[in-house]
């Protein structure tokens, strides 16, 4: 995987955590904002058209009431 470095801005608070923050904690940070930032280009679900999947699938399985 390449990796590419960008700049973000941040809240005095945020970036001096970020900053003050041990190697391993800011490799954690870095890895969950490069996951959370690849969800973004998902295409999203609206929670009623998840709710709906979700009970499909259980009358498919036979857990209607």
């Amino acid at each position: 995987m390449t990796v590419a470095t960008i700049n973000i801005q941040l809240d005095d608070d945020a970036a001096q955590i970020y900053t003050t923050a041990s190697e391993e904690d800011r490799k954690k940070i870095q890895l969950l904002l490069s996951f959370w930032l690849r969800e973004l280009d998902l295409p999203s679900v609206s929670l009623a058209d998840l709710m709906d999947d979700i009970s499909e699938k259980a009358q498919q399985r036979g857990l209607d009431s």
